[in-house]
């Protein structure tokens, strides 16, 4: 697959990595890292010009975390310990991929600036805070949190 300069240094160094963790035998890492490179040749083809930027992949590695995310905890819940263990290690993996997650303390004080600004003074007002918050936190959280942290302030 061709890649853009745009996407070439997230994309270069899932490959470069991916070379790396097979060499060090590292077969978690490796198949992480094969069932993200499969999600991005799927998304590639599916679009109309073929190519993914940073943007692009950098969501689809969300959405490969946030799966394993809740498959880890659906795990738990089932009492499967040593699946559910696998599943933390590859979103390990996946999140060196990822910026910085900001802790909780940090999206309330987001979330409380945000609220001060738009004037939202009850859970009718969700509407006008989430697009203007999550805007400014980006890939920076999971969107159930910001949302359970804003319904929270605001009282829903």
């Amino acid at each position: 697959m061709t890649t853009t300069s745009a996407q070439a240094s997230l994309w270069s160094k899932l490959d470069a990595d991916l070379k790396e963790a097979m060499r060090a035998q590292d077969t978690v890492t490796k198949l992480t890292l094969r069932a993200v490179k499969t999600a991005l040749t799927e998304a590639s083809k599916a679009g109309a010009d073929h190519h993914l930027d940073d943007t692009q992949v950098l969501a689809i590695i969300q959405r490969e975390a946030k799966r394993r995310r809740e498959t880890a905890a659906e795990f738990e819940a089932l009492g499967a310990q040593e699946r559910a263990a696998q599943e933390r290690a590859e979103l390990a993996v996946l999140e060196r991929y990822l910026p910085r997650q900001l802790s909780e303390a940090e999206i309330e004080d987001l979330a409380r600036t945000v609220i001060a600004e738009t004037g939202a003074a009850s859970a009718r007002d969700l509407g006008k805070v989430m697009p203007v918050l999550l805007a400014r936190i980006g890939a920076g959280a999971d969107g159930k949190v910001v949302s359970r942290i804003v319904r929270q302030l605001l009282g829903a």
